[in-house]
């Protein structure tokens, strides 16, 4: 246990070192705080638009969904996949020439003030509730391996998570969302390969796994796998590609890096999809009991699986890797949700409403640094309060928090660059009309009532689990998305007060964004300073090759070494030759 403490007091230390590095680049105007000033290059914006799908619940709740239902769980992940492929064809390249610097700026352009002070309201808290669910995951799992008291791992992990956000803004949290992809993909890899070797090979878990792969345990109505696999892609392709979510792609320097962001979040999602849940789907074949390890956990307990299987199958110092995975994952989606909170806050409140358009650009900057603050402690007391929630596993409280809430949200910021004709009360009746939707479903449209449509009876928990989630996202599908349709059927174009302004912002979602002059300083000082910290975690990765290991264990350790080096290498070679610093750089553009 020693050793997995070293390795992760070297990773909050790269973090660290993350943030100072990169505190210059956001330290010049609230633009560069909150998205880089839009200058970022491709492969960090995919990077964090692909980390931010990517918290500690993919090895938590949904490798314990893995653990116990088998297939079922990619179709998650393969809805990420069609989301990120339409993200390619058609909406990340829109989002960044809506040429705003935060969300709700783009749903004022869009919709109006109203709306924008309405979805300014409810995105903060919505925002919350989702990083409490992240970071409560990583309290569960933290807690198991170091038999630590839960509560403690959250106020730790909260406040690291500031840090980061709160030194460096935009630049620190994706270039430390960079860096975690690296930790995330080196892991899982590890553990895929091991996984394989330990298991058999792929036809050990194809034939063996209980209840068969594809259908699995406690599954009686295999139809309710299809049907969760096409509501998935639904929930996923308007939770990737909505206004709220716009923010991955604002950073990106022009609308073609905008475009290869969503291309490499893409294929990082195929990829990863394919190795992540090898742990899991092995050990449950390996040791069918290794949900009960954690009993204390209650029905979180069988989301320690992953957990299980690097203790008991990786070398020694892989369960400080992994927690360091963990740490990196959750991490990348908190600090992004708290930078665009404060963002939202700063721009769309305080600026316009608080200070009526006196506040300087100095005095935003603080002040999105205060709301940074009061907004990560808001997340830590909301995962405190997942704590008590025993009596559901993680899976369970993503996906109720994700549809039930999110989705009458997300349903007219998902449209709004659809259907361009609509009045401007749509937005808001919508979310409202969608939530007692959500009210529908919870008191009227249970799984029982809705399973008995289908001649579906005495459902299990799995069942019932399931055809909840897909009632949700089908009445939401139907109803909230038919309800905000419907609206275009009121409106009239005599009788738009923002109709030049709706006009002009769809000009520019229809216009290339083109990089500034000067923007290759800026593209060479990131792969400058990336490649720097990148070498120097492959140094730290190196060191674990030292740790008392078989053979096979000390070279697993150098192969992930040598990999994170060549990705480091890389950088620094494409950076060229030469000192380039932040001075430079900004007078340059």
């Amino acid at each position: 246990m020693t050793y997995d403490y070293l390795v992760i007091a070297g990773y909050f230390i790269l973090m660290v070192a993350i943030s100072l590095l990169f505190k210059k680049m956001a330290s010049s105007s609230t633009s560069d705080y909150f998205r880089g000033g839009g200058k970022m290059l491709w492969w960090m914006v995919g990077a964090t638009a692909f980390m931010t799908q990517f918290s500690a619940w993919t090895f938590t709740g949904a490798a314990g969904k893995a653990f116990s239902s088998g297939f079922e769980i990619l179709g998650v992940f393969v809805g990420n996949m069609v989301a990120y492929g339409f993200a390619f064809f058609y909406f990340s390249r829109r989002f960044r020439q809506m040429r705003v610097d935060t969300p709700t700026e783009a749903v004022k352009r869009r919709f109006g003030h109203t709306n924008e002070q309405f979805f300014t309201w409810v995105i903060i808290p919505l925002s919350v509730l989702n990083a409490g669910v992240w970071l409560n995951g990583l309290g569960v799992f933290a807690s198991a391996v170091f038999k630590a008291d839960i509560n403690m791992t959250i106020y730790i992990t909260g406040a690291a998570v500031l840090l980061v956000s709160l030194i460096s803004g935009a630049w620190g949290v994706v270039a430390s969302d960079f860096i975690q992809s690296l930790i995330v993909a080196v892991i899982s890899v590890a553990c895929a390969i091991v996984a394989l070797v330990a298991v058999g090979g792929p036809g050990e878990i194809l034939t063996k796994f209980p209840g068969g792969f594809i259908v699995g345990p406690d599954m009686n109505y295999p139809i309710l796998i299809v049907g969760s696999f096409l509501f998935f892609i639904v929930k996923q392709l308007q939770s990737i590609n909505n206004m709220q979510e716009s923010y991955r792609f604002l950073n990106a320097k022009d609308s073609k890096n905008a475009s290869k962001a969503a291309l490499l979040a893409l294929g990082m999602m195929f990829v990863g999809a394919m190795i992540w849940f090898i742990p899991p789907w092995a050990i449950r074949i390996m040791d069918p009991d290794a949900a009960h390890a954690y009993a204390d956990l209650g029905k979180k307990a069988g989301d320690a699986v992953y957990l299980v299987f690097a203790r008991d199958y990786m070398p020694v110092g892989t369960v400080g890797l992994l927690m360091a995975g963990l740490f990196a994952a959750t991490m990348s989606s908190m600090d992004s949700a708290l930078n665009r909170n404060s963002g939202i806050f700063v721009r769309s409140f305080y600026a316009p409403i608080m200070r009526k358009g006196k506040a300087t650009d100095k005095e935003q900057l603080r002040m999105g640094m205060i709301a940074s603050i009061i907004n990560g402690i808001l997340v830590i007391l909301c995962a405190q309060f997942y704590v008590s929630l025993k009596g559901l596993s993680l899976f369970d409280l993503m996906m109720q928090v994700a549809t039930l809430l999110q989705s009458p949200i997300l349903v007219p910021l998902f449209l709004a660059i659809l259907i361009r004709k609509t009045p401007k009360w749509a937005p808001w009746a919508t979310v409202v009309f969608g939530l007692f939707v959500s009210l529908l479903v919870v008191k009227v449209f249970t799984p029982d009532v809705v399973g008995g449509w289908f001649g579906m009876e005495n459902l299990t928990g799995r069942e019932a689990g399931d055809l909840k989630i897909m009632t949700t996202i089908g009445a939401h599908l139907i109803l909230t998305a038919g309800f905000f349709c419907l609206t275009t059927l009121f409106y009239k174009e005599e009788n738009d007060p923002y109709i030049e302004q709706t006009r002009e912002f769809f000009k520019d979602v229809d216009t290339e964004c083109i990089a500034d002059d000067g923007q290759d300083v800026v593209d060479r000082m990131q792969r400058n300073k990336l490649g720097t910290l990148v070498t120097y975690m492959s140094f730290g990765m190196l060191l674990m090759v030292l740790i008392p290991n078989p053979l096979w264990g000390r070279i697993l350790f150098f192969c992930c070494a040598a990999a994170v080096f060549l990705v480091g290498f890389a950088l620094k070679r494409s950076a060229g030759t030469g000192e380039i610093n932040a001075t430079t750089a900004h007078a340059s553009r």
